[in-house]
């Protein structure tokens, strides 16, 4: 930890998350009864944006150092660090952790799932005991109707505050899709709704679409990494996207649009999804791993299967960085198309 103030910038942030904080908190208060606990809670903003204003705050109440940037702007209200944990009450913090990981962890999606012609393979590895990363695969309809939800998204951020961003759009968009909603309305709902419940420091990206039975994939992808279609002859299609899903203006841009892409999938064909936390794996030598060298791998990836394939991706990217260790959440998912509709 370091022992300096705060930058200006840390300040302004700071600032404007606690004020942002204050008008949830007193237009909640107007409108519950017996509002003591919140009326406390909002003395305790009141008393931080005091500190942030006078240049006092960000330091420990025990040991007086600095609170790293990183945590002040997760939590801007802390007062500790971790030096103040007893041994009990570390191992009280790594059990709280581990379960939080096994309560993310049962919110992912059934392994290798196959549904209506199509068949799936997905590898989630957080970088720390809990991920920022969005995956699931939702099924819906019989017979003709039938169709396979995929979604995959990035909240920003990693650790404890991106895992409950990211347990809150898995909720909002499994409801959604039960509703019935195409791919355009079900995003622009959810965006809404996390908007409403979020703070404007944390965004998301979002690619929502589904797979059918006939081999179309109707895909919107919001900000998020481009999808590619990887052909069974080893031709490799991007898919591009558009706006930023959950982006903090989101309030002041209430018409934000989606478009809607369209794919047809031949059996043998190959959608693979991805987060950041692969093309910007970084090594030593501070290259990122990078989309080229993702598409110049999934093109020698045509005949392979699902499993094999995000395989041989994670491979590659533990190749690039040679012993370097990731810098963020890594999701990777594949649907094949395996029978023609």
């Amino acid at each position: 930890m370091s022992a300096t103030s705060p930058s200006i910038s840390l300040q302004s942030r700071l600032r404007s998350q606690l004020v942002e904080r204050r008008s949830r908190l007193e237009q909640t208060i107007a409108r519950v009864d017996r509002a003591d606990d919140l009326i406390h809670l909002l003395n305790r903003v009141d008393a931080a944006l005091s500190q942030v204003e006078t240049g006092d705050f960000g330091r420990c109440d025990v040991c007086d150092e600095q609170i790293e940037d990183k945590v002040l702007l997760a939590h801007p209200m802390s007062t500790y660090c971790l030096c103040e944990l007893s041994p009990e009450r570390q191992r009280a913090l790594e059990h709280d952790l581990d379960l939080a990981w096994r309560v993310q962890a049962a919110l992912l999606p059934v392994p290798d799932l196959s549904f209506a012609g199509w068949r799936t393979h997905y590898r989630y590895l957080p970088h720390g005991p809990v991920s920022g990363d969005y995956c699931d695969l939702i099924v819906t309809g019989i017979n003709g109707d039938a169709k396979l939800y995929f979604m995959l998204g990035d909240v920003s951020g990693k650790g404890v505050a991106a895992s409950l961003l990211m347990a809150h759009l898995n909720a909002s968009c499994r409801a959604l899709v039960q509703s019935g909603l195409a791919p355009q309305e079900l995003v622009t709902r959810a965006d809404r709704v996390l908007a409403e419940s979020t703070l404007s420091s944390h965004y998301a990206t979002l690619v929502c679409g589904f797979a059918s039975l006939s081999g179309e994939v109707q895909i919107v992808n919001a900000g998020h990494c481009s999808p590619v279609v990887v052909r069974s002859n080893g031709r490799v299609e991007a898919i591009a996207g558009t706006c930023l899903f959950l982006d903090p203006a989101a309030t002041e841009k209430p018409d934000t649009s989606y478009s809607l892409g369209r794919a047809v999938l031949d059996e043998g064909d190959t959608l693979v999804l991805y987060t950041d936390g692969a093309t910007e794996a970084t090594n030593a030598s501070q290259e990122e791993y990078g989309t080229n060298r993702l598409a110049a791998l999934l093109a020698g990836c045509s005949a392979d299967t699902p499993q094999e394939l995000v395989g041989k991706c994670l491979e590659d990217v533990a190749l690039f960085l040679d012993g370097e260790e990731r810098n963020d959440d890594l999701t990777i998912l594949a649907l094949q198309r395996t029978l023609l509709g």
